[in-house]
């Protein structure tokens, strides 16, 4: 397990480096982008996110707790059902990781081709920050925070998408009832403190669930049906980095290794 964690925590962190060090253009094409964004969804009729955040900053309660939401359970969450399916569901883990793993990673070519502002910084179309408004804790509510964060990495949306990730994990693999509505909500409520505390648009939202379900389904594909030919290659490809110099002595070590990819 600690094995695990660390790969998890070395990968988030040159993940978040990474993240930070993207927009070198200025911030110029990002607002482009948020302002084509928002023309994209008022065509589609999926323009909600500024309706959203006027009724949340009307209930002051609501959006303080939107924006502790937003700050913590991302994280907090997705670390506990990272360690219940290690502990409990093993033979799924492995290609439950690498899906959101890859999705993540993936996730950053977005970032780097489409830098995007989030509606909360844009003022002129009527969007409020909730942080600022009620001086409330959130996740850029202070300067160290905010400057040690790319703030115009909002396309695709992970939150959605690490919420969808946790979401089906509670609904497909665990028994109890509770969890599975878990499974449901939090999906669900994840989407609606995004738009409504203005810190993603729909469209970021709906490519962080697809990016998350493309690369769950790839996953799964090649763990559990992975043609022979793709085995082979995985696992000559794994002996010459452990055997430089040797043959296939951990190979007929262990003979169901080609059995699973």
């Amino acid at each position: 397990m600690w094995r695990e964690l660390l790969l998890l925590v070395l990968f988030y962190t040159g993940y978040t480096l990474t993240r930070i060090v993207l927009v070198q253009d200025g911030t110029g094409p990002a607002f482009t982008h948020a302002y084509q964004i928002l023309h994209a969804e008022k065509l589609l009729g999926l323009d909600v996110e500024l309706g959203l955040n006027k009724t949340l900053i009307n209930v002051p309660w609501l959006a303080r707790t939107a924006n502790m939401f937003y700050a913590t359970m991302h994280f907090i969450l997705t670390a506990l059902v990272v360690v219940w399916l290690y502990r409990y569901r093993p033979r799924e883990y492995r290609w439950l990781r690498t899906g959101i793993m890859a999705a993540t990673a993936l996730a950053l070519i977005g970032f780097w081709l489409y830098p995007l502002a989030p509606p909360r910084f844009l003022h002129s179309a009527g969007f409020v920050d909730p942080v600022t408004a009620l001086h409330s804790f959130g996740l850029y509510s202070s300067d160290a925070s905010g400057s040690l964060t790319n703030q115009y990495a909002a396309m695709p949306s992970m939150h959605a998408g690490w919420a969808l990730w946790c979401g089906f994990v509670l609904v497909k693999f665990v028994s109890q009832r509770w969890a599975k509505v878990l499974g449901v909500i939090y999906p669900a409520t994840t989407v609606f403190v995004i738009l409504s505390t203005a810190n993603h648009y729909v469209l970021d939202a709906v490519v962080g669930m697809a990016l998350i379900g493309g690369s769950l389904g790839v996953a799964w594909l090649l763990y559990t049906r992975c043609p022979q030919p793709v085995i082979d290659l995985r696992d000559r490809a794994v002996q010459r980095i452990r055997h430089p110099h040797g043959g296939g002595a951990a190979r007929r070590a262990d003979p169901a290794a080609g059995s699973r990819c």
